[in-house]
């Protein structure tokens, strides 16, 4: 059975992306579930790290104050996609397996 791949991407009101693939199954993905998922080298070895002990008073970063948004989708190649969001981060490459791994999530 082959891949599948995405008919139509767009963007929902509440700034979720919206993926209908070839296989009828249509898929939003939460700026926070791909944040949280990013692919790259850097963030998946922060997942496997020990949580840090926590501290008596959290210190947010700037960016950690606003809503996480996706600000950029743009395609690699016919297999993947590279997402840019508002806290800067833009090195993760999504395979299309990946988002569609992501789709049941």
């Amino acid at each position: 059975m082959t891949q599948p791949i995405p008919q139509s991407i767009k963007r929902l009101d509440d700034g979720a992306i919206e993926i209908v693939w070839s296989d009828a199954a249509r898929c939003a993905y939460k700026p926070r579930l791909l944040r949280n998922s990013c692919p790259c080298a850097n963030c998946r070895e922060q997942r496997v790290q020990p949580p840090a002990t926590p501290q008596l008073l959290t210190i947010l970063k700037p960016e950690e104050l606003a809503p996480l948004a996706i600000t950029a989708m743009q395609p690699v190649g016919q297999y993947a996609y590279s997402i840019e969001f508002s806290d800067g981060h833009s090195s993760g490459i999504y395979t299309l397996e990946y988002l569609r791994e992501l789709c049941g999530e």
